[in-house]
């Protein structure tokens, strides 16, 4: 394709792809199939790849990320983040109306309520109808420029049609993670030994800052966009300003309203004040304010706040019970988890029995004792935890707490790892719960996907003695399932034809059901992509792990530790013989040109265009060899930023040509 054809593509596929994204991200509805969406969006970016220099700033393909922000910068706001004054009560919000009222003399006027949402405030400059920056909230004044993480949420357009005909406008809102993407995220950490996220707001703000915009597109923040400023805007009210962020296509929360009279505010807080747990994100509040531009001017502000905003807060339901009793829990991976068992308790809308108490840093914390009467609040709306102890009701003869030293399923010696909350149980092969649960890792969906097996039938395979290592499930007979409980003809049939299917699951998914600690799904991908086979990363050294982007040192010694076990080792073995996809499927390379024929390279270092995988591929597709070490017979060095020195210093002794990512474009490109 020539370079002018390119051009016209690329900006065909940029705004169809952007206008198919803002229909089913803001308006829930698909016109092509996931498979043409995605085929547009890999064939834009094989253009750009093949033509950077015409990609363009609202490229869906930014939304990917892989941009790698060692350090953020700070950036002085505009327009100063004030943040709002806030009260608990109806008398308080009255009291603000009449100073309004005051404030505003003989002038009527009207309020617009949101629903004020936990998350981290945001503001984004658009510059010429482009998004430039984006700027977190700081301490009001100055805050962190996360532009490339920014660019990754996918209801935040990348370019707005410049109707008002402004050079600059800047817009604020709330980036949130979803309820549903949060529980995801932490059933996805407790699939591979990782301590669960506390709440979706720190969630959200630790997620803006990482430093690989890779990760934060994969954590699917979102954002709800409430105000526009800039200079001589034609926007009259903040209900005008809502509508203009609609126009624009960002995503606005559908639940504000214009009220005449402060009644009407009242009427929405009590609306909205169990409505909200309807809501597929937290909130905590609502945010009143006065909807003229004009009367805001008017109203002014304190050093901290507008006079024309409030923030009414929900009290967080909090209910006292008696703490009858503590279990513990034992996971797939040993750790313990200490259950509070609770005189039930009606609490926002359910019945409570139960609270997690994490660890026995937190019943320390708390001072807990049985028959204590303890006050118990849902933690961010989700799940019910104890927040503290009514001591006035403290039983005088009361003891504190002292947490298990032996395992409550098997009564192994529990251990604590340094550095870690947790206590564990160290019997992996003898504990039933995580032996079940290893099981129960093994075939769930992103693993082996046997969809016919369940935690009820492992529970009954273990009972029999038929279970003990997921190699177990390949040895399983027609009669072993009939036999059980609640099978019959077609239900045993199935359940053996998944089992058999499963031996089909590529290599990838196979290692993500082995359960190795802080393996997750995205971490089997790429050591399954680096290294080929089982036998090439169970042979791995500590610094061929550390190698593969993305893997640093703890996944590294865990997997040394995975495979330096014997236990471990067989279980590979027995998986091996049962017939289990243990080498990567090689794709057929179509070869893109010989530009790169009989040329070796070494790559070291971040690039900007692609991932290191990527540019690899890249090599291959054009003829070219990839090697790992420097030698006199490499021909060259792609080095991107912050590679390692004695790789550079290697490749200067030996004469080995080092180019750069733009330079290595150019090669492929032929330009």
């Amino acid at each position: 394709m020539k370079q002018e054809q390119a051009k016209l593509r690329i900006a065909e596929l940029t705004e169809k792809i952007n206008y198919y994204n803002y229909l089913y991200y803001q308006k829930d509805t698909s016109e092509i199939s996931d498979f043409e969406f995605d085929q547009l969006l890999k064939e834009l970016m094989t253009l750009e790849e093949q033509f950077p220099a015409l990609s363009l700033e609202d490229s869906p393909s930014r939304r990917v990320g892989g941009t790698i922000t060692k350090t953020f910068e700070t950036v002085q706001h505009k327009y100063p983040m004030l943040s709002l004054s806030n009260t608990y009560s109806q008398e308080e919000l009255r009291d603000h109306d009449k100073r309004v009222a005051k404030g505003l003399g003989d002038q009527s006027y009207e309020y617009i309520c949101e629903l004020k949402f936990d998350g981290v405030a945001l503001s984004i400059t658009y510059e010429n109808g482009l998004l430039s920056r984006a700027v977190t909230r700081g301490d009001g004044v100055k805050g962190d420029d996360i532009t490339n993480n920014a660019r990754t949420i996918k209801t935040l357009p990348l370019k707005i049609k410049n109707t008002l005909d402004v050079d600059s406008v800047e817009v604020r809102g709330e980036v949130f993670m979803s309820r549903e993407v949060f529980d995801k995220l932490n059933r996805e950490r407790d699939d591979i030994g990782e301590a669960r996220l506390a709440n979706p707001r720190n969630t959200a703000s630790g997620t803006l800052k990482m430093q690989d915009s890779s990760v934060v597109a994969s954590r699917k923040l979102d954002c709800y966009l409430y105000a526009v400023l800039g200079e001589n805007l034609p926007v009259k009210t903040h209900e005008e300003a809502l509508k203009q962020l609609e126009a624009w296509h960002f995503n606005v929360s559908p639940t504000y309203k214009k009220c005449e009279h402060i009644d009407e505010v009242i009427d929405y807080i009590e609306y909205w004040e169990t409505k909200r747990f309807e809501l597929p994100l937290e909130t905590d509040g609502i945010v009143v304010k006065v909807n003229s531009y004009a009367q805001q001017e008017i109203l002014g502000s304190t050093a901290k706040s507008p006079r024309w905003a409030i923030a009414y807060k929900y009290k967080a339901e909090n209910e006292a019970t008696i703490l009858n009793e503590i279990s513990y829990q034992v996971g797939r991976t040993g750790a313990i988890t200490p259950v509070a068992n609770l005189e039930p308790v009606l609490l926002a809308g359910t019945t409570v029995k139960r609270a997690s108490l994490h660890n026995a840093n937190e019943i320390q914390r708390l001072d807990l004792r049985i028959g204590d009467t303890v006050f118990v609040e849902k933690g961010g709306e989700i799940i019910p935890k104890i927040t503290g102890v009514d001591m006035s009701q403290r039983k005088a003869n009361s003891q504190p707490i002292e947490f298990i030293h032996t395992c409550p399923e098997c009564g192994t010696e529990l251990i604590r790892k340094e550095g870690e909350a947790n206590h564990y149980c160290p019997n992996e092969r003898g504990c039933p719960p995580q032996i079940k649960g290893r099981v129960e890792h093994f075939i769930q969906r992103k693993a082996m996907d046997i969809d016919s097996l369940g935690e009820r039938t492992i529970a009954l395979l273990f009972e029999k003695d038929l279970l003990k290592t997921p190699a177990d499930l390949y040895k399983l007979t027609y009669d072993d399932i009939h036999d059980l409980e609640g099978f019959k003809d077609l239900s045993t049939r199935n359940l053996l034809n998944g089992i058999e299917a499963s031996k089909q699951i590529s290599f990838d998914s196979v290692l993500f059901a082995l359960g190795i600690r802080y393996v997750g799904k995205t971490v089997a991908e790429k050591l399954a992509q680096h290294f080929k086979s089982i036998d090439n990363l169970a042979a791995a050294s500590f610094d061929e792990l550390i190698d593969v982007p993305e893997i640093g040192e703890r996944i590294a010694e865990s997997v040394i530790e995975f495979f330096g076990d014997p236990e471990n080792k067989i279980l590979v073995e027995e998986l091996k013989k049962s017939g289990l996809q243990f080498t990567m499927t090689e794709k057929e390379v179509v070869l893109e040109s010989s530009l790169l024929n009989e040329k070796s390279f070494v790559i070291s270092g971040v690039f900007n265009a692609f991932s290191r995988d990527e540019i690899k591929e890249k090599i291959k597709n054009n003829g070219g060899k990839v090697v790992s070490a420097i030698s006199g017979k490499v021909n060259y060095l792609v080095a991107g930023e912050n590679m390692g020195p004695s790789k550079l210093e290697k490749a200067q002794k030996l004469g080995v040509d080092i180019i750069s990512e733009q330079e290595f474009l150019a090669m492929i490109n032929n330009t």
